[in-house]
């Protein structure tokens, strides 16, 4: 807000009106919540005081990670399905507003802090490559073939997001987006701490080395924990829709299964989001009980057998794209390597407009930057640059697509 403009600053009875209401609003939280006060950020927040009483930490946060360049490519990287004609198959921004959703819907029943779940939200996806897990799988192997190092995508939100595109984000907030991992689910979800961003830096560097250590990450805040449920309930039933869309399966495959929590996605999220608020109100934990959290299990695992390892979505993507991906991921350490501005991964990534006033970065270790450049790319993008790098071998989409019409 302008300083001392009487259009866009707030009288003093104005300022105690809103302060009067986010007083109200933290009153009506739950002692285990996270409180807008306790953020803690890399880089001091200091802002205007009248914008602190409309936008309180956690939701510049939300501001933060929607306005920039990076969320909108979201919209054109898949979930599951990459190679369908399909404008109902969900991408990963949708997925993004479905976790947020969801999660939003959990944690007010709880009284939880709804901004710090958002921001968690949206963010926890960022570093996802294009062509989903298959892309993350083929990325994941050319960094190790060259550093030793891992790839994993919560890794890649939390650094997209504070050292590629320099949001000052809360720590809570990165904690959450890097712990946010549901591929591993739990009955119960308890907090654990992380107190400093040295503590962060430590587990993203676990993650790097060990293979695996993203899965047993927990985030240290109950919102945190209420966006990696969120992250299950949100795929869950959504990725059986898009199979249906897909035509990878058929109705008749999973709608006769007995299981307490149903079968569909109204099932999932209505069942199992009531279990968890059953077991966890006035409680520092996230709980479920045996029998649900057994057939929640039960229903990831016919997802994977029947859906993520079909070949429409494992073995025929993982043959396109790995090869791909590896001649691109060469070519672009070489072209670092001869320092050509010419080059695309200079013009759309290191000297692209949206990384003004980000000079340091070009210091960074240039395995890490073609991760950054090919992972934010979208799927269209990665085939393009592909198909005009290499235009005696590109790609049609006769070649690549299952077409709308067939």
């Amino acid at each position: 807000m302008a300083q001392g403009n009487p259009l866009f600053t707030f009288t003093e009875d104005e300022r105690a009106y809103l302060a009067r209401g986010w007083e109200v609003r933290a009153g009506l939280l739950s002692p285990y919540a996270a409180r807008f006060e306790d953020a803690v950020y890399e880089r001091p927040d200091e802002v205007d005081a009248d914008v602190a009483l409309i936008r309180p930490s956690f939701v510049r946060d939300v501001d933060r990670i929607l306005n920039n360049a990076f969320y909108n490519r979201c919209m054109d990287k898949t979930q599951v399905f990459p190679f369908f004609k399909n404008d109902d198959l969900t991408r990963r921004s949708f997925h993004l507003q479905l976790v947020s959703q969801t999660a939003r819907k959990l944690g007010g029943a709880l009284r939880l802090n709804t901004a710090l779940i958002e921001a968690i939200a949206i963010g926890h996806d960022m570093g996802h490559t294009p062509f989903g897990h298959a892309g993350e799988r083929a990325l994941n192997d050319l960094y190790r073939a060259h550093t030793g190092r891992c790839f994993n995508h919560n890794v890649q939100s939390v650094r997209l997001l504070r050292i590629v595109a320099q949001r000052n984000l809360s720590l809570q907030s990165l904690n959450g987006m890097l712990a946010h991992c549901g591929e591993k689910a739990f009955a119960r979800y308890e907090p654990a701490p992380c107190a400093t961003f040295a503590d962060l830096d430590a587990m993203m560097e676990r993650c790097y080395t060990q293979p695996g250590a993203s899965q047993q990450l927990r985030p240290s805040t109950l919102e945190g924990c209420v966006v990696r449920i969120c992250d299950i309930l949100a795929y869950l039933g959504k990725d059986r829709q898009d199979a249906l869309s897909a035509h990878v399966i058929t109705p008749e495959a999973y709608q006769d299964q007995d299981s307490v929590i149903g079968h569909s996605n109204r099932d999932f999220i209505r069942n199992i989001t009531a279990n968890i608020v059953k077991n966890s109100i006035e409680r520092p934990y996230l709980a479920m009980d045996e029998e649900v959290f057994d057939a929640l299990m039960a229903a990831k695992d016919w997802n994977s057998r029947v859906i993520y390892h079909s070949p429409a979505a494992h073995e025929k993507l993982d043959a396109i794209i790995a090869p791909l991906m590896g001649r691109l991921y060469e070519r672009c350490l070489d072209d670092l390597a001869r320092g050509d501005e010419s080059a695309w991964i200079f013009r759309h990534h290191l000297n692209a407009w949206m990384m003004r006033g980000n000079e340091a970065y070009a210091q960074e270790e240039p395995n890490d930057i073609v991760c950054d450049y090919i992972a934010s790319m979208t799927d269209e993008y990665f085939i393009d640059l592909y198909n005009h790098l290499y235009p005696e071998d590109a790609k049609s989409e006769q070649d690549l697509y299952v077409p709308y019409f067939r």
